[in-house]
């Protein structure tokens, strides 16, 4: 509020202490991406040499059988991963809200993926997964190679990236279960309701909220997948094409080819993809997310 003319001096303070948040997204992430933007339409080098050159780059990006092929796998990367992982996330929740022995133990081993590097959590996979050496073949007896074969990799990787985003999922949908009032399953009791009935009835809207929230955060880090491909699959693996997410192949167009400019369309129609999955969303959760306390 403005006192005679002058800010006092309590939102003073306020706006100086928020100011280099403020002052960092406007120029990190801001300019930066309207930066991306004006690239997109250049054929920007690695110099910083560029000409505008219009709508070529989109025309490029969108008559490319690569970029289309990275485009389906990153949605079927989601696919598969984010299903499967919410759903698992949500059980395990459940399970470590019972009356258990050792349950903040349990809490603490499945959050403990979240805290280790994913480069560490990717090389250890790797070496799981290995077709001559790894412990997953010799254990199960199997001779498959689960990096090296196109039509395989995208789902290991996928396995990798459940089980590295599982204890912190269980971790935010137990915090929402824990906040459910123990009022209405002692309600439900007396009615004779299951166990089952009131995960259905009870659990399951109460913590919509939280699950809703949950979906949105891996539905966007599924889409912009890239470090576990990048240490997992890599360069020169005969799988890459069937694994290549849209966020690798910026990484290869920019960074090793150096074409700035088409890698920015593609980094741009990301971000379009990523907004349309996020509004999809937002417009469907009136359908099933109970906000009602």
């Amino acid at each position: 509020m403005k006192k005679n003319g002058k800010i006092d001096q309590d939102h003073f303070w306020g706006y100086l202490l928020v100011a280099p948040t403020i002052i960092g997204l406007l120029v990190l992430n801001v300019y930066l991406f309207l930066q991306t933007i004006y690239l997109s339409f250049t054929n920007a080098k690695v110099f910083g040499v560029h000409k505008f050159v219009g709508l070529s780059n989109y025309i490029k990006m969108f008559t490319s059988e690569e970029f289309l092929r990275a485009t389906w796998n990153t949605v079927f990367f989601c696919i598969l991963t984010v299903p499967v992982g919410v759903l698992l996330a949500l059980v395990i929740a459940v399970l470590l809200n019972a009356k258990i022995k050792g349950k903040v133990v349990f809490r603490a081993i499945f959050f403990l993926p979240m805290v280790v590097a994913p480069a560490a959590v990717a090389m250890v996979w790797k070496w799981m997964f290995n077709s001559e050496y790894g412990i997953i073949n010799t254990v199960f007896h199997v001779g498959v190679d689960w990096i090296t074969d196109p039509n395989v990799v995208i789902i290991t990787v996928a396995i990798v990236a459940i089980w590295s985003a599982l204890g912190y999922d269980a971790v935010l949908l137990l915090s929402g279960i824990q906040n459910v009032s123990k009022s209405y399953y002692e309600a439900a009791s007396l009615d004779g309701c299951s166990k089952l009935q009131q995960f259905w009835y009870i659990t399951l809207p109460m913590v919509s909220p939280t699950l809703f929230v949950v979906l949105i955060m891996r539905l966007m880090a599924s889409l912009k997948v890239y470090d576990l491909l990048y240490m997992m699959v890599g360069e020169g693996n005969p799988a890459l094409g069937k694994a290549q997410s849209l966020i690798y192949l910026f990484y290869r167009e920019s960074f090793v080819s150096g074409n700035r400019g088409y890698a920015s369309a593609i980094v741009i129609w990301t971000v379009v993809l990523i907004g349309a999955v996020t509004l999809l969303q937002f417009l469907g959760q009136k359908k099933w997310v109970n906000y009602e306390v």
